[in-house]
């Protein structure tokens, strides 16, 4: 019997998700303008943007890109430790580690390689790694990868996550959860967690992505406004293409932590540092961050509008404080469908469906921007009233 073709049964599941109308598709854009963007020849007020500040197209970050550039080239040109790491990511990599309190941080190319080397260094086959069961895509096949024994956990429940801790209490552990979850938008109970991993002699990964920049008096994410240190979260991810604009991840804890990862984490030993220039936006990004206040108060009663219009309407809201507001609709067609509606309307709020989320819960993510106006939001709530949700069974 002939061997079976791998790239024809990548086609039979291609149809199968087409079939079902859960296949995935590029949108090009064309032009961004603030909230706005451009794809096929139509202006659409995006509401699916994690520019949750606005700075992508800030002219500082740009200028300073451009300055960088001009003084050091595009490419980096290697890896870290081979002659790739430059006086830009240094100078980044003090900045964040400052602000989030920690002793020192490492760039990585994305958050995906970060969370992904991280588990890769701290875990060896038959450890234990307990997370919670909506943690990003990343966390999970970084634990899968590293060979450990992977233990998920009902969204924040932590009762159950001290039960999967101590499972097994022969091995090492480490619990990872994100901050602020990115399809729901709700933070983890990580006060909880930390004290958890205390009395359980746990390690507590926290993957900040959504956190960083929108959460904490000055920004410094969701660990920080849990009044949380580095002695309760021993590591803390978090990027920068979501706040701060920009494109990266970082790791930061102490010295021993960073010295570790330098030494075993694959995805940051054998890949190009991110590109100088980049690293130059991205630490004027964080002083706009901390420096412009006015733009988390702004996001935070752009959210509180939505939330009460929503309300208001009988949407179906999930709870979030953060600029992340689903609206869970279930049915994967129906939503895709009312993500159609809206296009037609102008507004551009994306469809999420299986298997980025479970069966039966798929929905509308809306996020909001610093970039958003009040109008904006009224435009958008305007245009959900006119689907006619609030009748619609989930």
């Amino acid at each position: 019997m002939p061997r079976p073709e791998l790239l024809e049964r990548l086609a039979v599941q291609t149809a199968e998700r087409a079939q079902a109308q859960l296949q995935r598709r590029l949108r090009t854009i064309t032009q961004a303008d603030g909230p706005w963007v451009e794809s096929n020849g139509q202006r659409l007020l995006a509401f699916c943007t994690n520019d949750y500040l606005g700075l992508a197209q800030h002219p500082k970050l740009i200028a300073a890109l451009k300055e960088a550039a001009d003084a050091d080239g595009v490419g980096s040109g290697s890896a870290h430790l081979i002659c790739g790491h430059r006086r830009e990511h240094a100078a980044l990599e003090e900045t964040l580690a400052e602000w989030t309190g920690r002793e020192r941080a490492l760039l990585f190319s994305t958050g995906y390689m970060a969370n992904l080397g991280v588990m890769q260094a701290l875990l060896q086959r038959d450890d234990l790694c307990v997370q919670d069961k909506l943690n990003h895509a990343c966390l999970l096949d970084g634990a899968q990868l590293a060979g450990a024994t992977l233990r998920r956990y009902p969204h924040a429940d932590v009762d159950a996550a001290a039960r999967q801790l101590r499972s097994n209490t022969d091995t090492y552990a480490l619990l990872a959860t994100d901050g602020v979850f990115s399809m729901d938008g709700d933070i983890a109970p990580l006060r909880e967690l930390a004290a958890l991993c205390a009395n359980e002699r746990a390690t507590l990964m926290v993957d900040d992505a959504h956190g960083l920049g929108i959460l904490g008096d000055d920004g410094s994410g969701s660990v920080a406004e849990a009044g949380l240190g580095e002695r309760d979260v021993p590591v803390l991810m978090a990027t920068l293409g979501k706040a701060l604009g920009c494109s990266g991840a970082f790791v930061a804890g102490s010295a021993a932590l960073i010295d570790g990862l330098m030494q075993f984490a694959r995805t940051y030993i054998y890949t190009t540092a991110m590109p100088p220039a980049l690293a130059a936006a991205t630490r004027c990004a964080v002083a706009l961050a901390r420096g412009e206040t006015w733009r988390r108060e702004k996001l935070t009663g752009l959210i509180q509008r939505f939330r009460r219009g929503a309300t208001e309407l009988g949407l179906p809201l999930m709870p979030s404080r953060t600029a992340i507001q689903p609206l869970l609709l279930g049915d994967a067609r129906r939503t895709l469908e009312a993500s159609k509606t809206l296009e037609s309307q102008g507004l551009l709020v994306v469809a999420i469906r299986p298997p980025t989320v479970p069966q039966g819960q798929a929905r509308l993510r809306i996020t909001l921007s610093a970039a958003h106006e009040e109008a904006h939001v009224d435009r958008l709530l305007e245009a959900l009233a006119s689907l006619r949700l609030a009748d619609a069974p989930v």
